[in-house]
């Protein structure tokens, strides 16, 4: 860009799986199972070096239960360093959309 600053871009996406009610992903919590999306999404984008990484945003429907800021957890569960951002967005169905 012009003045310096670089414009902002999304190098990969990525979504669980989707499966039933108590089905087989039932005993893995969300911040797990973000996890690993997040890793799928950093060897998708061929990013080894998680300081690369500004911001993870993830969305999530129904975070009870999960503690707080799942998509936080999510980031370090993945192995992405502390200074990496992470925002949780929960629009009910419109969740994985909006992230």
């Amino acid at each position: 860009m012009e003045d310096g600053k670089f414009a902002p871009v999304i190098l990969s996406a990525t979504r669980t799986p989707m499966g039933r009610f108590l089905g087989s992903l039932s005993t893995l919590p969300a911040p797990r199972l973000g996890a690993v999306v997040v890793k799928a999404a950093l060897e998708r984008a061929g990013i080894s070096d998680g300081s690369q990484v500004d911001e993870v945003f993830m969305g999530n429907v129904v975070s009870a239960g999960l503690g707080q800021a799942p998509a936080r957890q999510a980031a370090i569960f993945s192995g992405l360093p502390a200074t990496v951002g992470a925002t949780t967005i929960n629009k009910v169905c419109g969740s994985g959309l909006k992230a």
